[in-house]
């Protein structure tokens, strides 16, 4: 099969190219692929929104190597498509693979705002940074109809309370009113995860992300409005975009970005299968290689699960990598002064006339 005929069975608009088996069902059914008829009739390329009502919607963090405590995810699976992404291991919980069904299964927790009020009402609870998007991008697609976003940051407001963000996605300016008032009060802070600046790879990695642009013009403009503003290079693939770094940091740090962190790729769980089988389709001349660098990255291993080596890897690689990260960050970043959130203002008790009306 030639790169060509490879890009060309790609499934537009998706990242996985197959569906994994669920390891919960009585019965699995090993890995499938979508055929033709399934393609033309819009199975997979269309997305499913399945609407769920939990009991709880904070999450604590128990990490202590990604930098928060507690997150929120508003969504469950990610029409974004990253075919990288951790997050495809946790939707066979919700009986659904963590391919293709990731992309287009997505479960809309309606009663999110709900949920959060009733737990920043809890007279147990002390003000500790809450994190949109530990897990699912809180921007995705679906929060154009949903804006359940939205309705979240609305009730930190009403709190007082801190908020982060983090997203690939430039839907986050539509909120950017929401985000001054915050910031008056410095409760907020948001992310823009930027991993290549080549538009096609970005398209062929996370198909329905914003575009390298209108990040780059996001960055520019949260930071234009006083929002303090960082950058993620997450994840670095080497072999794929190690080689950016330099020029992401750069570029962002113009854009007015004033930090940055970053992460290598690990693949735990299906995501191995599901990235190998779509560097077989998108990069077959270089999979081996792709796949060995990784390996090199975690002791010998796709995956690795090691609190305090996971996201930073070890080896020659993974030192080459640091080293490239800190160089870049130190040209044109300078001392990074980690932006502090207010918990001062924070109270329980908040009556709902508080709310301002966005």
């Amino acid at each position: 099969m030639t790169k060509t005929q490879a890009l060309e069975k790609l499934i537009k608009g998706r990242g996985a190219q197959l569906n994994t088996p669920d390891p919960y069902a009585n019965l699995s059914k090993g890995i499938t692929r979508p055929d033709q008829e399934d393609l033309d009739m819009g199975a997979h390329t269309k997305s499913k929104y399945l609407m769920v009502h939990p009991k709880t919607i904070v999450n604590e963090v128990k990490s202590p190597d990604v930098g928060m405590e507690y997150s929120i995810n508003p969504y469950q699976g990610c029409e974004h498509g990253c075919i990288y992404c951790y997050a495809r291991n946790t939707h066979p919980y919700w009986g659904y693979s963590a391919g293709l069904d990731f992309e287009s299964k997505i479960l809309v927790k309606l009663n999110a705002a709900e949920l959060l009020r009733q737990h920043l009402r809890n007279p147990r609870w002390r003000a500790t940074p809450i994190v949109l998007s530990g897990n699912t991008d809180c921007y995705q697609p679906a929060e154009q109809k949903f804006k359940l976003t939205r309705s979240l940051l609305q009730v930190f407001h009403e709190f007082r309370h801190p908020v982060g963000i983090i997203t690939k996605n430039a839907l986050v300016q539509r909120d950017t009113e929401i985000l001054v008032e915050l910031q008056k009060d410095q409760l907020v802070k948001v992310i823009i995860s930027v991993t290549t600046l080549d538009d096609q790879l970005r398209q062929k990695m996370e198909p329905r992300t914003a575009s390298i642009k209108k990040r780059l013009q996001t960055i520019a403009h949260l930071a234009k409005e006083g929002i303090p503003v960082s950058v993620m290079v997450a994840p670095v693939i080497p072999g794929i975009n190690e080689h950016e770094i330099m020029e992401i940091i750069r570029i962002c740090s113009l854009m007015g970005a004033q930090s940055a962190g970053y992460a290598i790729a690990r693949l735990n769980g299906d995501v191995a299968t599901i990235f190998a089988d779509w560097l077989t389709l998108a990069f077959p001349d270089r999979k081996d290689k792709v796949l060995n660098k990784i390996s090199d990255c975690h002791g010998g291993k796709l995956s690795d699960s090691r609190f305090g080596t996971r996201m930073k890897g070890e080896g020659k690689i993974a030192e080459s990598i640091k080293n490239q990260f800190h160089l870049a960050v130190t040209k044109f970043m300078g001392n990074q002064d980690p932006v502090k959130l207010n918990t001062d203002l924070y109270s329980n008790n908040r009556s709902p006339q508080l709310q301002m009306d966005f």
